[in-house]
């Protein structure tokens, strides 16, 4: 969908990398030099340069063709944890002390931070997303999801927050605080992730060639794991991943350029399904898209207004999903593919993972607050809900029928 955005994960690294030294500064400048943890400094810094050593060829995509087929080897976050415990990763790593690979390792495999330097590479005002928020917007060439970056940076300190069970102070942490002039930049922040969800990350056509990756890669490993012929030698690292896909060696053979340099051989597989999915990579032949939401959505304006729009529209549209998952079920029309995600660009404390993971602002009164209970603006941004379908826009049988069902719905909603 973007051609010009070519930025790799390797500058995305050291982006958060970068960023990740301008807060440890900050963190710095609060503590004093007396209440400094260079241990833990150390290790958050190295674990924001190599947080996404892991991913695989087209990244998230990858992954989900790892849950499809059980591929651990596919998941990120584990790559990552056995390469930066073991591999030439961790030599370098090792010059900090023997048990620092493991340490740097802990930082990123934590399910929340434990302190505030290890929110400074995981919670939702951490290194990796002010990185990205301004990196895919600009090499995207968006508008959308603009940031004022250094002011936000200029106006976080470091204050500590009680914590405890039932009314009942157990400790003492130190986390970021936002100071009052950051307030309205905080929520242009977490807006502006919001934005980037539709039009950046999962806008349409982004998801139509993810829906098309997917579907090629776990035939293709299906199709060689059963020894069947996908069209690439019995060497290629592809076929030699799904031979032994639990061999670390084996999964850093393949990355992007792999994928797109089999793209042609693909193309004239002996395999049907194969053929068709990569020629439609390739060719940029993409399947049309059935938006199921913004369909119910439309149908409902003029009937429905309001907070009660939203939730109809949800009800409705997993209504819709039930029924055109059942015509599938019962009927042979083709490649149809549903897309299902949701994403939240700001979690409350009780859905997230501790409260050194959340953004606090400073009252008038000294006192501080979660964002999302002092900000209105926060606290209005909904969800982004997604609920697409993608099919051959040839495929007359599947339009009528999606229609159908979407009209015969919305008209028992109104």
């Amino acid at each position: 969908m973007y051609p010009g955005a070519t930025h790799s994960r390797f500058s995305h690294s050291i982006g958060v990398f970068h960023t990740a030294r301008q807060l440890m500064g900050i963190i710095f400048d609060e503590v004093g030099q007396a209440n400094w943890n260079i241990s833990k400094a150390n290790a958050a810094l190295a674990a924001a340069l190599v947080h996404d050593v892991g991913h695989g060829p087209f990244s998230h995509s990858f992954e989900e063709v790892g849950k499809r087929l059980s591929l651990k080897m596919a998941h990120h976050e584990f790559v990552s944890d056995v390469l930066i415990r073991d591999s030439e990763i961790a030599e370098p790593l090792r010059d900090f002390g023997s048990g620092f690979p493991n340490d740097v390792a802990d930082v990123i495999k934590s399910e929340g931070p434990s302190s505030v330097y290890d929110a400074v590479v995981s919670s939702q005002f951490d290194a990796d997303r002010l990185d990205y928020i301004r990196r895919d917007r600009m090499m995207a060439g968006s508008s959308h999801g603009v940031i004022d970056y250094d002011w936000l940076i200029s106006n976080i300190q470091v204050e500590k927050i009680s914590v405890g069970v039932d009314e009942q102070k157990v400790s003492d942490l130190q986390t970021f605080v936002m100071g009052p002039k950051g307030i309205h930049a905080t929520e242009a922040y977490i807006l502006g992730l919001f934005q980037l969800y539709p039009t950046i990350y999962l806008h349409k056509a982004t998801r139509g060639i993810e829906k098309l990756f997917t579907e090629l890669m776990v035939r293709v490993f299906q199709l060689a794991i059963d020894g069947g012929d996908v069209g690439l030698g019995a060497g290629h690292p592809l076929v030699e991943f799904a031979k032994d896909p639990s061999s670390i060696d084996r999964m850093l053979c393949l990355d992007d350029a792999v994928i797109y340099g089999a793209l042609s051989q693909f193309c004239n597989s002996s395999d049907a399904q194969i053929s068709e999915l990569a020629m439609r990579i390739r060719d940029r032949k993409v399947l049309k898209c059935f938006d199921v939401r913004e369909q119910v959505k439309k149908g409902l304006v003029g009937n429905i207004s309001g907070p009660d729009l939203e939730k109809a529209t949800t009800r409705i549209s997993l209504s819709v999903m039930e029924k055109i998952e059942l015509w599938k079920s019962t009927t042979s029309n083709g490649m149809i593919l549903l897309d299902k995600a949701s994403r939240s660009p700001y979690k409350r404390l009780d859905q997230s993972k501790g409260p050194l993971n959340q953004i606090m602002v400073r009252n008038a009164d000294g006192s501080l607050t979660d964002i999302a209970e002092y900000s209105s603006v926060v606290a209005a941004i909904p969800n982004f809900e997604l609920l697409r379908y993608y099919f051959d826009p040839e495929n007359s049988n599947a339009i009528k029928a999606l229609r159908e069902i979407l009209d015969e719905e919305i008209g028992r909603g109104k």
